[in-house]
C-alpha cells in the first residue's frame, strides 16, 4: 500500500550497500595497482580518488549498521506507521 510518505519513511539495505562498496574498493585498489605498474599516472590517480570515495561511503555505512534498529531494521522491527494527515 503506498501512502505517499515513502520518501520519508524509506529505508536503505545497508548490508547491500556495504558489501556492494566492499566490492567496488576491491576493484578501485586492483585498478590503482594495475595502472601504477602499467604506467599509466593518469588513471591510477583516477582510481586512487574512487578508492577514497568508497572508503567513504564504508564508513558512513558502517557507522549506520553499528547505530541500530533504526537504520538496520530486522525481521523482529515492525515498519515505520504512515504519518496521519
Amino acid at each position: 500500500m503506498r501512502t505517499g510518505s515513502e520518501p520519508a519513511t524509506a529505508r536503505s539495505a545497508l548490508r547491500t550497500r556495504f558489501w556492494l562498496s566492499v566490492w567496488g574498493l576491491v576493484w578501485a585498489v586492483f585498478g590503482t595497482v594495475a595502472f601504477a605498474l602499467a604506467g599509466r599516472p593518469g588513471w591510477a590517480v583516477a582510481c586512487g580518488v574512487l578508492w577514497l570515495v568508497v572508503m567513504a561511503d564504508l564508513a558512513v555505512i558502517v557507522r549506520h549498521i553499528r547505530q541500530g534498529p533504526h537504520y538496520q531494521p530486522g525481521p523482529d522491527v515492525p515498519p515505520y506507521r504512515p504519518p496521519r494527515p
